[in-house]
């Protein structure tokens, strides 16, 4: 029997968790739910994005799911209480898992405005290394560029300069990509720092822990990707997201367009 897993995030940026799930095993069934509608999450306030969690909620209880795996750190750092308390999964989420990560003193984080100004990252650092220095720089462009149907590199590389700017005036040691949006721009970012710099993906620490509450069978799959049992779903612009499948994923799916039931 296939285990019965949601990914969440407000577009594309879960399909960084969704491939480190695959390339693990193959015993799952996955619902992976885009708000496109309203994308990008990062500069909403904290009461918009707990509202919205609110409506995700909503929308999972009847998918009977076995665990949800929340790509958007926003959402991670607003309502995380809001998904746990209401689905009654266990939920696993980017930003606790990473602090099992970093090993380096002085530490950049990648965010967007939300997750930078809730200030989670530092708190679930320094909760178990309360000596780690943590520089956080807020990247308001990053998604909306990222979520178009074809990156402009030229407007990426111009980003990712201004972003990482202040981070490495401070001398940082690690950096991490505090968004899922941010590893599909890995290489750029990687060409831009120090080799001697790591970047952390947090959807690796996330898939870890995953795998470690739901053991993986022996006869999973590692050699290749398939997408054979994901269903998605998105709010709105559903041909719009097609043309991200198969930008980034290199797949033709269905896909789903879906209303969120409200909080009334």
């Amino acid at each position: 029997m296939k285990l019965k897993v949601g990914i969440f995030d407000s577009g594309i940026g879960g399909f960084t968790i969704l491939n480190s799930l695959l390339k693990t095993r193959n015993d799952v069934e996955v619902f992976y739910l885009a708000d496109t509608k309203r994308t990008p999450y990062g500069n909403k306030n904290f009461n918009e994005i707990r509202s919205i969690a609110k409506e995700i909620c909503n929308w999972f209880k009847d998918k009977n799911l076995d665990a949800l795996l929340i790509a958007c750190n926003t959402t991670n750092a607003c309502a995380l209480d809001i998904l746990e308390t209401n689905l009654k999964i266990p939920c696993f989420d980017l930003i606790n898992s990473v602090s099992d990560l970093v090993s380096k003193e002085i530490i950049g984080v990648l965010a967007t405005p939300t997750t930078v100004r809730s200030s989670y990252y530092k708190k679930a650092i320094n909760l178990k290394k309360e000596n780690f220095v943590i520089f956080q720089q807020e990247c308001p462009e990053f998604v909306s560029e990222i979520e178009k149907s074809k990156l402009n590199i030229k407007r990426i590389n111009l980003l990712s300069d201004y972003y990482l700017s202040p981070l490495l005036k401070n001398n940082i040691q690690e950096l991490i990509l505090g968004c899922s949006h941010y590893p599909l721009i890995y290489d750029v970012l990687r060409n831009k720092v120090d080799p001697n710099i790591n970047i952390i993906d947090p959807s690796n620490a996330l898939i870890k822990k995953f795998n470690e509450f739901f053991l993986i069978p022996r006869n999973s799959c590692y050699d290749c990707i398939s997408y054979n049992n994901v269903r998605f779903f998105v709010t709105a612009k559903n041909e719009e997201f097609s043309q991200k499948l198969k930008y980034w994923l290199e797949i033709n799916k269905e896909i789903r367009l879906v209303n969120l039931p409200s909080n009334d």
